[in-house]
Formats: C-alpha cells, sequence, structure tokens
C-alpha cells in the first residue's frame, strides 16, 4: 500500500508566508524558509511554496527564493505562482525545486499541461484545481481564487490527466482556512474517476480531519497550512495518531 503523504503548504506574499480564510483575511505566518526547513525536520513528506500574488502582479516565481530553500531543506518541493510557460518551468527546476504546480495559465491555455509535460515529464507537473461550489457545481476559480471560470472541477481535472498532468491539488475554496474539514465528496469523486494521484487541500482543523480526507476523500496526500503555521497540529504528532489509527504514513 502506497504510503500517504503529509504536505505543509506555504503561500508566499512579498517574501513573507501568509495565510488566509476562503482565500481572503490575510495574515502573516512566518519567514517561508525556516518554517519550510522546520516541516522537514519535523518530517513533512513534501512541501508546496505558491506565490499567491505571482499571476495578479503578473510577475514570475522568484527562481532566488527556491534556490534559498533547496540549500535548507532535504525532501521533495512543488513551487508555484505566475508560471505561463516551458521558460519560466526550467530556472525552478535548475534553482532545486522537484515539481511546479500550474494553475491560472492552464485553465488560460490547457495546451500548457502537455508543453510541461513533454518537455520535463508528467511526474514535475501538478495542476491546481481552486474550485467553490455555484449553483451545485464545482466551479474552478483563477487569480487566487478571484475569477470564476466556466470550467467544472471534474471534467478539468480529468482533461489534465489526459494532457500529461502528474498530480491533482484541489482546494476547495467553500473549505479553506475554516478548519471544518476537507471536502472529502469531491475528493472520493475524483479518486473514482483519475489514475494521477489527488492531494486534498483546504480545511483541515483536527487531526481526525485527516482521517477523513484518506479513508473517506481517499486522498493520496494532504495538504494544509494553518494548523502547522500556528502550532495547533504538530506533525511528529499528526503522523503518529495517523499510524495509530492504520493509515500507512513514513514515519522519520
Amino acid at each position: 500500500m502506497l504510503t500517504k503523504r503529509i504536505i505543509p503548504c506555504l503561500d508566499i506574499k512579498d517574501g513573507r508566508t501568509v495565510k488566509g480564510v476562503n482565500f481572503v483575511n490575510i495574515r502573516d505566518a512566518g519567514d517561508p524558509v525556516e518554517l519550510g526547513t522546520l516541516y522537514a525536520q519535523q518530517g513533512a513528506d513534501e512541501l508546496v511554496f505558491l506565490d499567491i500574488s505571482a499571476t495578479n502582479e503578473q510577475r514570475k516565481t522568484f527562481a532566488s527564493l527556491v534556490r534559498d530553500i533547496a540549500r535548507h531543506i532535504n525532501i521533495p518541493f512543488t513551487v508555484g505562482g505566475g508560471i505561463s510557460s516551458v521558460a519560466d518551468v526550467a530556472p525552478l527546476l535548475e534553482a532545486g525545486a522537484d515539481k511546479v504546480s500550474i494553475n491560472s495559465a492552464a485553465v488560460r491555455n490547457p495546451n500548457l499541461i502537455d508543453e510541461l509535460s513533454r518537455a520535463f515529464g508528467a511526474q514535475c507537473i501538478v495542476l491546481a484545481i481552486d474550485a467553490r461550489k455555484i449553483d451545485n457545481l464545482w466551479t474552478v476559480h483563477t487569480h487566487g481564487g478571484k475569477n470564476p471560470t466556466d470550467k467544472k472541477l471534474f471534467s478539468w481535472a480529468k482533461e489534465a490527466q489526459e494532457r500529461g498532468a502528474g498530480e491533482i491539488l484541489f482546494t476547495s475554496m467553500d473549505h479553506d482556512g475554516t478548519k471544518s474539514g476537507f471536502a472529502n465528496d469531491p475528493l472520493g469523486k475524483l479518486y473514482e474517476m483519475l489514475q494521477i494521484p489527488v492531494i486534498a487541500s483546504g480545511g483541515a482543523g483536527t487531526k481526525e480531519h485527516f482521517i477523513d480526507a484518506f479513508v473517506l476523500g481517499k486522498a493520496d496526500a494532504a495538504l494544509a497550512a494553518s494548523i502547522f503555521h500556528f502550532g495547533e497540529v504538530k506533525i511528529p504528532e499528526l503522523k503518529s495518531f495517523l499510524k495509530s489509527k492504520e493509515i500507512n504514513v513514513r514515519m522519520n
């Protein structure tokens, strides 16, 4: 049985880790390199660093920050924010990132998924999908959740898999930052219809929520931010708890 992954997510704005609720009300959570180093030491399986203002500010993710992160941590990490071409990706991988996350640019130009997958391999390409329920349909949003689109979660995830995405990172905007639990119903549906791994994101508040994401949502990995950043749940305690509930996780 494959191990389930625990992934802290660090949203970065102006060089600082930040966290909001439902994609707004942003507050400072610390230095991204220091936090990433701490999580690696605590037993995180991977890290995700997202430059959350890059797309709206029409600039690229800073390769210098990626280089700094790579110098300090020894676990795989994904970076995203403002990536819109093959040329954007090479400097990030050269700086030490293991994968890149794409979102808004892929919605605008779905061929980007094919191009990146051909150039760097599917294992490098994570398609991030931010979605919320509108008229009972999970509607995809771009630009840090600001812009609703005509794409729907399930058809877009399926198309991304066919185009060469290696992983789906699904964030429920309705659950994000609420600490009320992950969106397990759509996660379960994604599991049933896809052959690539799905990362659950949005809503982690307790250790039990991770159980639900893995058992009910069938997620391959669970991503969280504020509960780690503000010390509400420690990664070693979380992993021990999951192990005690017979969830297969990697222990340090």
